[in-house]
């Protein structure tokens, strides 16, 4: 069982950068696989990236691939998303999961999310 709040969106212009923050509640936390997901307006949800219960192995959908970079602190229960190089077919409001299957399949608990936007 773990609880999750993300944060760190805002407005970024095309080429920014941003970090999200999923922060996790619950001891089982270095337990679970966890990834990134995000809904664009009119779409729906799609998985962005991956990361290991260690942080030992990442994963990508092949359109954030060498922009953005997954990483995890479990001593502080918190899971990164570092953003670069933005564009505007990034906006969209961002999720954390745990994942019940490796790499993309969640266990289906969603939070508030936070909103990314960026402008060209």
């Amino acid at each position: 069982q773990v609880q999750l709040v993300e944060s760190g969106g805002g407005l970024v212009q095309t080429g920014g950068s941003l970090r999200l923050s999923c922060a996790a509640s619950g001891r089982s936390f270095s337990s679970y696989h966890m990834g990134w997901f995000r809904q664009a307006p009119g779409k729906e949800r799609d998985f962005v990236a991956s990361i290991s219960n260690n942080g030992g192995t990442t994963y990508y959908v092949d359109s954030v691939k060498g922009r953005f970079t997954i990483s995890r602190d479990n001593a502080k229960r918190t899971m990164y998303l570092q953003m670069n190089s933005l564009q505007p077919e990034d906006t969209a409001i961002y999720y954390c999961t745990a994942l019940r299957g490796w790499p993309r399949t969640p266990l289906g608990s969603w939070g508030q999310g936070t909103q990314v936007t960026v402008s060209s």
